[in-house]
């Protein structure tokens, strides 16, 4: 049966202590706490459950709460969810958040963590100011401490907080500043500087590496409020001889870290930083790393069985790679925006699924606009895709900064003509087939793997029902493939593993990986028996990076069955 998520629970007051004359607000504060943990409305019998209160008793405190505008009745479904009371609140917490004191532990940390100096900043007007700074003990200090400005568009504080501004915000804020070049490494071009505002937005952290100053760089993440718009930045700054790049990436999830712990988590989306505990059995013999390499994020895997090389994306890059598993040789194509994953079509070169839209790369190297389903959302992305067995491309979307609730799964012809499948989604992920083509599987992370009833001479699907769920500690479904016997291979992210499922759900098998990100798979090899998994290293530590060195390589491993061949697009 398919793996059930576990219920959110919260632990009841313990009314022996509670103050006389207390225990109705006490009550009331539980029922809140137990509406606000859940994902969606909640029905009156599950909080009859979960509270342990007599029911004439939660009727008359939900009918307060209601009452008092912190709960919400749905009459059509008879279910609750929180008010308008609660956010009118949070406004008036946020225009009295003491930024100085939240952050003051977490740049000590940062400071002690690194040697290096960090330091706080907001923007002001059209500058980043510097608020607070801790110092390095070191022989090289920075000139430049609490009280000074810097320019946004050269330093990575001001790059971290305008990334996760509007775009009509990011104009304003951009139109009247001189992109004045400080080094040959600045960005001075509005559009280049858009596109690296976007990657920093999905890396959750931005880089300065010699933009501003020569022998200074930076990495910096921004601290956002419970609406997700950036209050401020922290970030840790040194000469660049001791931050190189690989280092500032390193300490990317330190910043992200600190970032959520000064806002108190507040203004935390989807992006993950956690990961579970490393497994005891990843010493496998027919486990191997087919491609070292080192990619932020490695997506989207299709095996040319013509060339037998491997064809995969680095999201973050952003480019598009190819190698080969015989000898691990890797070639590397930078492209100008976010890529989700790139499919060779009929007619030569690549059709790629990108930030902005469904781009051709002809053999050549020219990029042309194939079709662009989200037109209307410029604070969305293109994720993963497949094609059909009639060659139709199949691909999702998600909000760069995986706000819930923006994703969408599109079909789009061979003429660039395209179709709504679904809206409505988290993070739109790994999709398949089964082999007789009944079944179409697809992922909506960070919980569940649906299964669709499939037409293929319609391209349409139906039926929607949970395949596979996944709760706490589980890790993350994430690019999936279906083998020759109809099971689902899916890649489990933060959870070190690819697990197999049966076609009516049931858990297979789990498989460890030396890696704790591993991030999709498809089948390959001569005999299309080598299951082929991609990994990530963004946003692992420089403590988790040492555990698992061979993150963002591409590996092998014998699967004991064969799989079905990646389908090409038939433009």
């Amino acid at each position: 049966m398919p793996r059930k998520a576990q219920v959110t629970t919260i632990e009841s007051p313990d009314e022996a202590t509670v103050q006389p004359g207390m225990q109705a607000l006490q009550r009331g504060l539980h029922i809140l706490e137990l509406v606000a943990s859940r994902d969606g409305p909640v029905r009156f019998t599950t909080l009859l459950e979960a509270s342990a209160l007599p029911k004439g008793t939660l009727h008359r405190i939900l009918q307060t709460l209601i009452d008092e505008r912190y709960l919400s009745l749905d009459d059509r479904s008879q279910s609750y969810a929180l008010g308008s009371k609660p956010f009118q609140l949070a406004h008036r917490v946020w225009d009295q958040f003491d930024l100085r004191g939240a952050a003051e532990p977490e740049l000590e940390r940062l400071a002690d963590l690194t040697g290096e100096a960090v330091r706080l900043g907001i923007v002001d007007g059209d500058k980043v100011l510097y608020i607070d700074q801790r110092d390095t003990p070191r022989q090289v200090r920075l000139a430049n401490g609490t009280g000074a400005r810097s320019a946004i568009h050269a330093t990575a504080l001001g790059k971290a907080m305008a990334a996760h501004m509007t775009e009509a915000e990011r104009q304003r804020l951009l139109k009247d500043v001189d992109l004045e070049s400080f080094t040959d490494k600045t960005i001075v071009e509005a559009g280049d500087l858009g596109q690296q505002l976007n990657i920093v937005k999905a890396r959750g952290y931005a880089i300065s590496n010699g933009e501003q100053y020569d022998d200074v760089s930076a990495v910096a993440a921004a601290i956002l409020d419970h609406r997700a718009r950036p209050l401020a930045a922290i970030g840790i700054v040194g000469p660049s001889y001791r931050l190189p790049t690989e280092t500032l990436h390193s300490y990317g999830r330190e910043v992200i870290e600190a970032a959520r712990r000064i806002s108190g988590n507040i203004g935390e989306l989807a992006m993950s930083i956690a990961i579970n505990p490393r497994p005891l059995d990843i010493g496998r013999d027919d486990i191997a790393c087919a491609i070292p390499g080192e990619d932020f994020l490695g997506e989207g895997p299709f095996w040319d069985a013509d060339a037998q090389r491997l064809h995969w994306v680095d999201i973050l890059a952003p480019g598009l790679l190819s190698g080969d598993p015989a000898t691990g040789e890797r070639s590397f194509r930078p492209m100008p925006e976010l890529v989700g994953v790139a499919i060779p079509k009929a007619s030569g070169g690549f059709v790629c699924a990108t930030e902005t839209g469904i781009k051709t790369i002809s053999a050549t190297g020219e990029i042309a606009v194939l079709a662009e389903p989200e037109a209307d959302r410029p604070g969305n992305r293109f994720n993963d895709g497949k094609c059909d067995s009639r060659g139709r491309l199949w691909v999702g979307s998600l909000a760069i900064n995986t706000e819930p609730g923006r994703g969408r799964l599109w079909r789009v012809d061979p003429d660039g003509s395209f179709a709504l499948m679904e809206e409505g989604l988290h993070i739109s992920n790994g999709l398949g087939w089964s082999p007789d083509e009944r079944t179409f599987y697809f992922t909506d992370g960070p919980k569940t793997i649906w299964a669709y009833d499939f037409d293929a001479a319609a391209g349409t699907i139906s039926n929607k029902r949970a395949f596979a769920e996944f709760g706490p500690g589980d890790g993350v479904p994430d690019g999936l493939t279906v083998d020759a016997e109809g099971y689902v291979w899916v890649a489990i992210w933060d959870g070190w593993a690819v697990r197999r499922y049966a076609p009516d759900g049931r858990l297979d098998r789990t498989i460890s990986l030396p890696v704790p990100r591993p991030t999709s798979c498809t089948f390959g090899g001569p005999d299309m028996d080598r299951l082929f998994v991609t990994s990530a290293r963004i946003r692992l530590s420089a403590k988790h990076l040492a555990e698992a060195p061979l993150s963002g390589s591409v590996f092998a491993l014998d699967a004991g069955v064969t799989g079905q061949k990646d389908k090409i697009f038939a433009g």
